[in-house]
């Protein structure tokens, strides 16, 4: 996807769709980032997007996380910090938005691992059975 955050998840009759899915690619055609740049909603950015100019599935996989991680404490994350090249820094350093006390231990603990660094070489299976196979 590229650019996944809350505002790009629709609801129609109590069913969520991802949307606005312009920036997607097939494999074969994407360009490389330093072609194409970065860009997306800054506190929704995986650390290997901002630090290592690396787009790849386990981007979209960290960006679910903090997608939850919104929808679950219904709070904006970073609201309290300005989304510039400081907070890019932080998140690169390992700065995660914190959860709240009460998500339930299970949905936190999957939020967790959507926000670890995953290698998808390392499995033999899609990211979405990783983490739901996880989970």
């Amino acid at each position: 996807h590229k650019d996944f955050h809350s505002g790009n998840i629709l609801f129609y009759r109590a069913i969520p769709f991802i949307s606005d899915l312009g920036m997607c690619k097939p494999e074969n055609l994407k360009k490389s980032v330093k072609e194409e740049g970065i860009y997306g909603v800054l506190p929704n950015m995986a650390p290997e997007v901002l630090c290592e100019y690396q787009y790849t599935k386990a981007a979209d996989i960290y960006s679910f996380g903090i997608i939850m991680n919104e929808f679950l404490s219904e709070e904006i994350l970073f609201n309290d910090i300005p989304h510039d090249e400081f907070l890019a820094i932080k998140i690169c350093k390992g700065l995660r938005p914190t959860i709240s006390k009460d998500v339930p231990k299970l949905l936190a603990d999957l939020i967790i691992k959507c926000q670890m660094k995953i290698n998808l070489k390392a499995f033999k299976y899609t990211y979405k059975h990783f983490i739901l196979v996880d989970f």
